[in-house]
């Protein structure tokens, strides 16, 4: 059965989801997103997404058309009407269609997209061995020009990065911030092991608040582990134990080496692995 993505409040075919040329999602990456999952069917931490969701629209001045509980059924819809249990939910509000011009108050009619489809997460082999990472040359962008606690559809200062990654031959990249601290990777959060402490850049270093770096942190003071945000260098990366990157689609998954540099044994660590078991408990059963 061809898949079926949600547009302002009606289903349709994949090939017939159709949104204006003149958007300006698509002409300026006006507008914001969320990537959510789904286990067994159940919508892991909607509201919280959601919340981020409403936070970033409101940040950029955008009014979404629709309340938060009629979003989460319409998610919840959507999956169901494409038969999906354990997926990945795309979700999406644009500023609208308007003139060739920034001008937001030249935009009508904001469009809400639900995209749901099968997940595609990294290959086992890379939770068994752990990824290789490159810092990129290409920062995240600076605060004072754009929040990165924003989740907007201009994702290029990203794109930049990954490509400087997979020109390397890595499938992620670790981004600085403009002080040359560690923000996060390409796609996901950055986490370091010291001991039994368990270190990530705060939310002011040039992150994203992820959904998932939330839930794993919470599972490491239950697991009794020392949790801290706290700004970092690359070296505190190249001399920590162990180091984990999260994120809704790669979940908990380890790294290995940052700039041909072996960090801890230069296999995955113990932490992580329990922290990635407990993760997979959280959202499976």
């Amino acid at each position: 059965m061809p898949p079926k993505v949600y547009i302002n409040g009606r289903l349709f075919e994949k090939e017939d989801a159709k949104i204006s040329v003149y958007d300006h999602g698509l002409l300026y990456g006006d507008g914001v997103f969320e990537g959510i999952r789904s286990y067994s069917g159940r919508v892991f931490r909607l509201d919280e997404h959601l919340a981020r969701l409403w936070d970033s629209a409101q940040a950029i001045w955008l009014t979404i058309p629709m309340t938060r509980e009629a979003m989460a059924k319409a998610v919840r819809d959507t999956l169901a009407a494409n038969g999906i249990l354990d997926g990945y939910i795309r979700l999406i509000v644009t500023r609208g269609a308007g003139s060739l011009g920034l001008d937001p108050n030249r935009t009508a009619d904001p469009q809400v997209i639900i995209i749901t489809d099968s997940i595609s997460m990294y290959p086992e082999e890379y939770y068994t061995r752990g990824l290789d990472l490159v810092t990129a040359s290409t920062i995240r962008n600076h605060p004072a020009a754009l929040s990165p606690r924003i989740k907007s559809l201009n994702y290029l200062n990203n794109i930049l990065a990954k490509i400087e990654g997979l020109q390397a031959g890595c499938v992620e990249a670790l981004m600085l911030n403009h002080k040359g601290e560690v923000a996060e990777c390409t796609g996901d959060n950055i986490f370091i092991v010291r001991g039994r402490e368990l270190v990530t850049p705060p939310c002011d270093a040039g992150i994203l608040e992820g959904v998932t770096r939330d839930a794993v942190m919470q599972l490491a003071r239950e697991a009794e582990l020392i949790v801290s945000e706290t700004p970092l260098t690359r070296h505190d990366v190249y001399v920590a134990d162990e180091c984990f990157l999260t994120g809704t689609a790669a979940e908990v998954i380890p790294v290995v080496k940052l700039d041909a540099r072996k960090i801890g044994t230069g296999a995955p660590g113990p932490i992580t692995g329990d922290l990635r078991e407990r993760f997979r408990k959280l959202t499976r059963s």
